[in-house]
């Protein structure tokens, strides 16, 4: 098996990223289908035809049709044909920061983090026999169906059903007696650190803040919480700050006509050339050039709609 890389490509519709992507994968010919890789998307395998092992860590697990598996961001894993069949999948990878409500909280922590840490041992694989007769196939279906259609609104309609699907997985792993949540993960330090910090980005990301500060507010080394940030959640302070930034630019792209430098400075980053190259870092592309090419995706849609009525 080669060394595992890094999956460091957002997914993306033509130059825009979205934070989800979905897709059928085939085996096309070669026994190993994916070689060893990881990423920081959480990735479910909806498996279609043939029989594979998906390697995850040190372990093994056969899948074939109708079977489902998890992988959670940062673990590196592989897949392997089994038997010389055609091997067909449904790939739906997205996000954890999806999960979230606008404003981040431990009560939803709780559920997504063990998601993302690569200690965490819940129940990774679902056999057909486990989820046919649930919402689960459906629900898998219907958002590979909306991804690929791009009907209008489909943005929410992914990160619903996505939403949905996660739901399941949370309630039916409780009721075998299983534990996803972050209680049986991380410590009441780590908990109580994480709501301080998500309420000091919140309130503070217009801001000039850093990791430093984040420290003091938790009674913590900056070594210390450095370290057990990025630990749990997968990133640096500097990182998360960003993203946070990020998005709240988007909003502000998409909802307003403020300029460049307006808006940078509305997020709180230093300078407008600054919040271009971060945002050309995590959306690949410029926030202008982001703002048109939605805004003219809008157009598309809303002509496409009034050209179905007039006929």
């Amino acid at each position: 098996m080669t060394e595992p890389y890094f999956e460091s490509n957002r997914p993306s519709i033509g130059t825009i990223h979205y934070p989800y992507e979905c897709m059928i994968h085939q085996s096309a010919g070669s026994r190993w289908i994916v070689h060893a890789h990881w990423h920081m998307y959480i990735e479910i395998l909806y498996f279609l035809t043939g029989k594979a092992k998906v390697f995850l860590g040190g372990e093994s697990h056969t899948l074939s049709k109708g079977d489902l598996i998890v992988i959670h961001s940062h673990e590196t894993h592989s897949i392997y044909a089994l038997d010389g069949e055609l091997v067909s999948y449904i790939v739906i990878k997205f996000d954890p920061e999806i999960l979230y409500s606008t404003s981040r909280t431990v009560f939803e922590s709780k559920y997504v983090l063990p998601f993302t840490m690569a200690e965490s041992n819940n129940q990774r694989m679902f056999a057909e026999s486990e989820i046919k007769d649930t919402v689960v196939p459906g629900l898998v279906r219907e958002i590979y169906d909306e991804f690929t259609s791009r009907s209008y609104g489909f943005e929410l309609a992914v990160r619903t059903l996505i939403c949905r699907l996660f739901l399941w997985f949370l309630r039916e792993s409780k009721n075998l007696g299983l534990h996803w949540d972050v209680a049986h993960s991380l410590k009441e330090m780590d908990i109580q650190m994480l709501q301080k910090v998500f309420e000091y980005i919140d309130d503070n990301y217009r801001f000039d803040i850093n990791a430093q500060a984040a420290a003091r507010i938790c009674n913590l080394s900056y070594s210390y919480f450095s370290r057990r940030f990025k630990a749990i959640m997968g990133k640096t302070f500097t990182n998360y700050l960003n993203y946070i930034r990020i998005t709240e630019a988007e909003k502000l792209l998409l909802t307003t006509e403020m300029t460049m430098t307006e808006i940078a400075q509305e997020t709180g980053f230093s300078s407008s050339s600054y919040f271009i190259q971060q945002f050309k870092q995590y959306k690949n592309i410029s926030p202008s050039q982001f703002r048109k090419k939605v805004s003219s995706e809008n157009v598309e849609i809303q002509n496409s709609l009034i050209r179905k009525d007039m006929i």
